[in-house]
């Protein structure tokens, strides 16, 4: 067998249903561009805008409107293609995650979680291996360049020179272009180098020195912006169908819309619901998409069965193709986001909070929440695909919120590993789902915003000893799909089962990405059993 690293991308063709999604989906969303400006033009050069009837003047106003919206989606689009606003990672952090990366798959863990016997005791695995230097034949060796390489699109690990490295690695430390090595400060230069040094030692090998010009390296924050327009008919419609899913839930469902701070959210309360006795509530993470119009079904299945406890749902405009809103290319960062979660949990007093510090200043409320302190049952968080970054953070920085947890479709995982970012932005599309992914989702102006600016590889991460209760079935659930096209399901799957996670593992074979939501399906069954706090089988 020859060596895994060596193989190139193996060539895909496009499949028919590519060009039949590009006639039917995408051109004609490109075409009402050009023909607005056209159709506008032409009307003014020629007169016959004073001649037009009703339907023609309705259609120059809407011709019109995609004018102004068109010059409007330009300068948004100019206003990120600059360089990150994100400054590097915390150096303790970024070191902590790099080191963790390289240690991770050094352990000896059985890939299929071992026997019930060497379940019976936390297993710390990875995070106490030692990182030496590795033969180029290893195994694990081998494993590691051949995820690597992913980050350079997947080409021939020896087509990898040191300079492509070197630039690969100090972007990863300092979010940054990197300068010529002999302008680099002594700190920057002797903190790249001995990065550099433990990763090699764990590739098993010496990359050869030089520079290849003809190889990419994916560096979200400072490659170019990848953006596909689209018109102000589509923006509206989909602002329309969120702002009438909302008034839906209102009058169907007792839903309130608020907001706390820049945080927006969905919520209902049942009567009688009290924090110390009844279930948990439910807090529910979207990922990229349409918003609340992607997860219609879902989240109005939720509603209808799950009456018995308090439902949250995180509205995050910026991924939700919400141009109109003000805060659209303004995402939160970890720190703001958890902590602003945290401070409405607090405030709806469904979780336990650290009362250490001097956030509470009313000495009766003090003593209220000290008697309290150990009661609280604390939130079930329900995740999907992009928002299980944010079930990250939170589990990061306020793990005492957090009762259970379930993922479903879970990029957070093995994201070091480049498979989610490159085949989400730097894949060639070769089949129709790919195609409408792209352009409907990688390519959104917000979307792109999020991923190719405020990308943070360190808080994105989230590893196993990061998780409380990870193998136990009743506090979380993880839930995979063999032919997602997204997130590398196989290997999420072996990292997450090399750690004991077997009983509270669902891997749908034939599932692809999202389908585990959809109501009807045997997946979608359980995680609505284990929701309500039932065993799976």
């Amino acid at each position: 067998m020859g060596d895994p690293t060596e193989s190139p991308v193996p060539h895909r063709p496009r499949e028919t249903s590519f060009y039949v999604a590009f006639l039917v989906a995408v051109l004609p969303l490109w075409s009402v561009v050009p023909a607005s400006w056209l159709f506008v033009v032409y009307s003014l050069h020629t007169g016959r805008i004073w001649v037009y009837g009703v339907a023609g003047r309705s259609f120059f106003l809407l011709a019109l409107c995609e004018v102004f919206f068109g010059v409007y989606h330009y300068q948004l689009a100019r206003q990120i293609a600059g360089p990150s606003p994100c400054g590097p990672a915390n150096p303790i952090e970024m070191q902590t995650a790099f080191t963790r990366l390289l240690k991770t798959g050094l352990a000896n863990l059985p890939e299929d979680g071992g026997d019930e016997e060497s379940l019976s005791t936390e297993r710390p695995g990875s995070p106490e291996e030692q990182i030496t230097q590795l033969e180029p034949h290893d195994p694990r060796a081998v494993d590691f360049r051949n995820c690597l390489r992913t980050w350079f699109c997947k080409v021939p690990w020896s087509s990898v020179k040191l300079d492509n490295l070197r630039r690969w690695l100090y972007w990863s430390m300092y979010n940054d272009e990197m300068p010529p090595y002999e302008q680099l400060c002594q700190s920057r230069r002797q903190l790249l180098d001995e990065s550099l040094d433990l990763l090699q030692k764990r590739l098993g090998c010496q990359a050869e020195d030089g520079h290849n010009p003809s190889i990419r390296s994916m560096c979200l924050t400072i490659d170019p912006v990848q953006i596909w327009g689209r018109p102000f008919i589509f923006y509206a419609s989909v602002k329309l169908a969120n702002w009438s899913i909302k008034a839906y839930y209102k009058r169907n469902f007792d839903v309130r819309h608020e907001c706390h701070g820049d945080l927006e959210y969905l919520v209902r309360v049942p009567e009688g619901w009290d924090q110390l006795s009844s279930p948990h509530p439910l807090v529910f993470i979207h990922g990229l998409g349409l918003g609340l119009l992607q997860y219609h079904m879902t989240l109005s299945h939720l509603f209808e069965t799950i009456t018995d406890r308090p439902i949250l749902v995180v509205l995050q405009p910026h991924i939700s193709q919400d141009v109109f809103h003000p805060k659209f290319l303004q995402p939160m960062n970890r720190h703001q986001l958890a902590d602003k979660l945290a401070s409405l949990l607090k405030e709806f007093g469904w979780a336990e909070v650290d009362y250490a510090d001097d956030t509470i200043e009313d000495e009766d409320e003090k003593q209220v929440a000290k008697a309290l302190t150990g009661k609280r049952k604390g939130v079930t968080i329900l995740s999907h695909s992009n928002g299980s970054y944010t079930h990250a953070w939170i589990l990061k920085n306020h793990p005492y919120l957090v009762a259970r947890s379930c993922f479903v479709d879970p990029v957070t995982f093995c994201s070091w590993e480049g498979d989610v970012c490159y085949n989400f932005l730097y894949r060639p599309p070769a089949t129709a789902i790919e195609l409408l992914m792209k352009y409907f989702v990688g390519t959104e102006l917000g979307v792109a915003n999020l991923l190719q600016r405020h990308f943070d590889w360190v808080s994105n991460s989230l590893w196993y000893e990061e998780i409380p209760n990870a193998r136990d079935s009743s506090k979380t659930l993880f839930v995979l799909g063999g032919k997602d096209s997204i997130l590398h399901s196989a290997r999420v799957q072996r990292y997450l089962t090399s750690h004991g996670i077997r009983k509270n593992l669902i891997y749908d074979p034939e599932a692809k990405h999202g389908q585990a939501l959809m109501a009807g399906g045997p997946t979608h069954g359980k995680i609505l059993r284990w929701l309500r706090e039932q065993e799976l089988h």
